[in-house]
């Protein structure tokens, strides 16, 4: 990598990335890369441009609207990272009837637009589990004993974190999911590389913590944490209501949520260290310890989209 793409000191960088089936999504300042281990060994690399939109420049509702892109995005390249890396004895395998009626009778837009379903659903469950769930358990307890408001307040929050550690802890007992945490772990130690000034090989991205503080575990953890507060207000008139809501408020929620991780990605500040501790701490669930092959995919992935000079990058 040129000596000048390098920053001179440590710093924070806006360079973020996702882990993928045995491989790593890197996204810079103006370039997104793709780089996914094939089963032969070799790289597959695929490239696109970063669009800047109106909403990045308004507080709050950007945090929403970024949430949505990388939601999509993110489930774009994960599929692409599952076809690439599949043998085609896998692919035959795993093709369903379907999936082959799609390709032969549909266009991209018809699956673009399928992809984007498949996305909400994604959204949908996560409502269920983290939104409806823990409200709805916390009424049919209520209606077995007399609580008060604020023991409600209580037994939903500890129900929302519960379900919310389990299904983490349940998702790193699947080989494919401990593997794409291994490239997570990769992704973190080498941006943490590259923002100590560090020539990204092998070896230096290695001795690099897999802890970073600005990630989308500490986002979810954020958000967990922040909506325990924030629907500590409303009421409890009826559970339906309750859940009515706490969806009402999910854009503030998102936005707020983001905006707090953004400051604080910022700071040195001791709340800002504080604010990043759960999130931190989380990541013990959700990257580990990568292979010398996984950085390589990390590495091959993050050096086309490092700005030409590191100030540009700056978070």
């Amino acid at each position: 990598m040129p000596q000048e793409s390098r920053p001179t000191e440590k710093f924070r960088t806006s360079v973020g990335g996702q882990a993928l089936m045995e491989g790593i999504m890197m996204r810079g300042p103006e370039k997104i890369c793709c780089a996914v281990r094939r089963p032969d060994g070799t790289l597959d690399l695929t490239y696109s441009e970063v669009h800047t939109h109106w909403y990045n420049r308004v507080p709050l509702v950007r945090g929403v609207f970024n949430m949505v892109e990388n939601l999509y995005n993110g489930y774009h390249y994960l599929m692409h990272s599952a076809d690439v890396s599949m043998t085609e004895e896998e692919q035959q395998a795993e093709e369903s009837k379907l999936d082959r009626w799609l390709d032969e009778h549909t266009g991209p837009k018809f699956q673009n637009a399928l992809m984007a379903v498949s996305a909400c659903l994604g959204i949908v469950l996560a409502l269920f589990l983290f939104t409806f769930l823990p409200t709805f358990l916390t009424g049919l307890v209520s209606r077995a004993l007399p609580l008060g408001r604020w023991t409600k307040v209580l037994l939903e929050a500890a129900l929302k974190l519960i379900i919310f550690l389990s299904y983490l802890f349940l998702c790193t007992r699947m080989k494919e999911i401990h593997r794409m945490f291994q490239y997570h772990g990769a992704e973190h130690k080498t941006i943490a590389c590259y923002e100590a000034g560090e020539e990204l090989t092998v070896e230096n991205v290695r001795k690099h913590t897999r802890f970073h503080p600005r990630c989308g575990t500490s986002f979810m953890i954020l958000v967990i944490l922040i909506s325990i507060f924030l629907y500590a207000v409303l009421p409890w008139t009826s559970t339906a209501l309750r859940i009515v809501y706490k969806l009402a408020l999910l854009p503030l929620l998102v936005g707020v949520c983001y905006e707090i991780l953004k400051w604080s990605g910022r700071s040195n500040s001791l709340l800002a260290r504080a604010i990043a501790v759960p999130g931190l701490w989380l990541q013990r669930l959700t990257t580990f310890d990568p292979t010398d092959d996984m950085i390589e995919v990390a590495i091959a992935a993050v050096t086309p989209v490092l700005p030409r000079r590191p100030e540009e990058g700056r978070w």
